[in-house]
């Protein structure tokens, strides 16, 4: 995964990346958000195998997700991630953009 490319090494993104900093746990709030944390292209098609993956995305929102990170964190499994990757996300602004809309 390249994720601070994009989103920075400190998870402020930048104009037109999201932040992941104090958000990335939001996703976690609804199944469908938390598939997408899987499906986004840079974690899906990683050259992570689904251990590796999941032990970066559980690290991530651990380390960035600060109080967007609910208490109760059901961690990603490689098993969970094997399944969703699978479907890779392509219209990944506009499915981002839904899902805010629908998180409480």
């Amino acid at each position: 995964m390249l994720c601070q490319g994009c989103h920075t090494p400190d998870g402020s993104g930048s104009k037109n990346i999201p932040q992941i900093k104090n958000h990335i746990g939001r996703f976690l709030a609804t199944s469908s958000g938390r598939e997408y944390l899987i499906r986004v292209p840079g974690a899906a098609n990683s050259t992570l195998d689904d251990s590796q993956l999941a032990e970066v995305l559980n690290w991530m929102i651990l380390e960035f997700g600060g109080l967007s990170t609910p208490a109760n964190m059901e961690l990603y499994t490689a098993d969970e991630v094997k399944v969703l990757r699978q479907s890779t996300l392509f219209e990944v602004t506009e499915y981002r953009n839904f899902l805010l809309s629908q998180l409480p």
